[in-house]
């Protein structure tokens, strides 16, 4: 298969990061390879090359979707690292649950919907032991990849991805098997969700403002000068007292100064100030 030339890959790069946000750096040719190689059919393009000529190009804007949706298409899994969702239950609700007001969360860089649609459970787990609470509640979840999105509306999930830190008795309560083998999110659970197309490079003023943020492991992959200012601007968006997780890797030290931060056993999060 052609590839592409060291000149092409720099100029990738820098088309990425201006358009996502995504730093590749130097050693990350395997990952476009791999990423961009089954586009290659489908675009009937003969080499890597000329796709990505053709798709920093302002007049190849299908492609440019694209070739976007397949870099920033990430693993995930339900529940992960376990400890947020403890917080969110045992601490975040109590303590942001007021009664006549509704409750905003915002899951940033969704991915295939794991993260808002475990954030979903949780809630409908918590409402069960306590009949009445999170009136209202509102979850947004928004990813740049189109594609993405529309699986997670969907909630359509193979057996790889259930196996995926989702216990049976999730599996067994909050879905339904289809013909294929897959299965399904009940409805009850899709429609404490709504999916949206979001840039975090753009202003977020569009979007409202929220009690509590999840951007996790999605700032690994900015630059310091960007992950300041999506930090900047999630403080902004938050109401006053609200929270911000991240991935269990990332720190806001040298980033931000907006945030408190609080330990937690185990796990930290961050309150703004």
């Amino acid at each position: 298969m052609k590839t592409f030339t060291d000149e092409q890959y720099q100029a990738f790069c820098r088309f990425l990061e201006a358009n996502t946000g995504i730093v590749l750096g130097d050693s990350k040719q395997y990952l476009v390879k791999s990423r961009l190689s089954p586009l290659l059919g489908r675009f009937q393009i003969d080499s890597l090359g000329e796709l990505l000529n053709r798709a920093m190009s302002v007049r190849e804007r299908e492609l440019k979707t694209a070739v976007i949706d397949a870099m920033t298409t990430n693993e995930t899994l339900w529940f992960r690292d376990v400890y947020p969702f403890t917080l969110l239950s045992d601490r975040l609700f109590p303590e942001l649950a007021r009664p006549g007001k509704s409750l905003k969360i915002w899951s940033a860089a969704c991915s295939s919907g794991q993260e808002p649609y475990s954030i979903a459970m949780t809630a409908l787990e918590y409402q069960a032991r306590r009949p009445g609470s999170l009136p209202g509640l509102q979850i947004l979840a928004t990813d740049i990849s189109s594609n993405m999105l529309e699986l997670c509306k969907a909630g359509v999930y193979d057996s790889l991805s259930l196996a995926r830190g989702l216990s049976p008795e999730r599996r067994s309560q909050f879905f339904t098997p289809l013909a294929d083998g897959k299965m399904q999110l009940q409805p009850r659970v899709r429609n404490m969700v709504s999916f949206r197309s979001f840039n975090l490079l753009d202003g977020y003023g569009v979007l409202g403002k929220f009690d509590l943020i999840f951007c996790r492991n999605v700032l690994i992959y900015f630059s310091p000068e960007n992950k300041s200012k999506i930090l900047n601007q999630f403080a902004g968006a938050l109401n006053p007292g609200g929270y911000l997780l991240l991935g269990a890797s990332e720190s806001l030290t040298g980033l931000s100064d907006k945030f408190e931060m609080i330990r937690c056993s185990p796990g930290i999060i961050y309150r703004l100030k």
